[in-house]
């Protein structure tokens, strides 16, 4: 049997994790994507522009050079392709990043407000705020240093008037950041209907990311 490149796995899950944004309710016909870098590789691949999310195969991908932003492909990539590789350039630890336009976290961007730590599962999935980077132009690398300005500890930054940027060490994890970011401000928004919310104290939001992110699940196999 032959054995996956290490690029074709890649593409293998960034189609996956492309296709399940519309299954999550993250994007609505053709908004948002989903890239993945092989850092030995020196390459991302990425959605490209307006296909539809049920058409997408892993070959229509677009491969694209980190260090130059070149690319070999009739297919035209995404027009965020900027603002993933400011973030691959500048956050080497990245291997995933998400961006989506998701409706409740997008309330919380629309208002330029942040998602604050006052819910275990903020605590368990961030370990901080997720953070309202004020409205900039998308020309250049204006997204991307806002970004880098204005991220916490946690793996996501919302984009004022915008939308969500969320990332992590595969495409896989990435996806799950940005859900999670959603799962988190949907149940805010609902609680705000109810009444007021406090965050977490510091102490507590350690407690509870410590217990989710280090006994939480299985062991990895060594």
């Amino acid at each position: 049997m032959r054995i996956q490149s290490v690029m074709e796995s890649l593409r293998a899950e960034v189609c996956e994790a492309n296709r399940s944004l519309p299954r999550l309710g993250l994007v609505v016909m053709h908004s948002g994507n989903v890239s993945g870098y092989s850092p030995q590789d020196g390459k991302l691949v990425i959605k490209p522009s307006g296909i539809d999310y049920e058409q997408l195969t892993p070959d229509m991908l677009v491969e694209v050079d980190v260090a130059s932003g070149e690319y070999d492909s009739q297919m035209r990539p995404s027009v965020d392709l900027p603002h993933h590789l400011y973030l691959y350039r500048n956050m080497p630890e990245l291997r995933g990043i998400v961006h989506t336009h998701s409706n409740y976290a997008t309330a919380f961007a629309a208002c330029e407000q942040s998602i604050p730590v006052a819910l275990t599962a903020v605590a368990d999935e961030f370990g901080d705020q997720i953070p309202c980077a004020p409205y900039v132009s998308n020309e250049g690398d204006e997204i991307g240093k806002s970004i880098l300005a204005n991220k916490t500890s946690a793996p996501a930054v919302l984009l004022g008037r915008h939308g969500v940027f969320a990332w992590g060490s595969s495409a896989s994890s990435a996806l799950k950041s940005a859900a999670m970011v959603e799962d988190v401000a949907k149940t805010l928004i609902l609680a705000k209907q109810v009444g007021e919310i406090a965050e977490l104290r510091q102490d507590q939001i350690a407690l509870w990311n410590d217990r989710y992110q280090n006994r939480y699940g299985q062991r990895k196999a060594a």
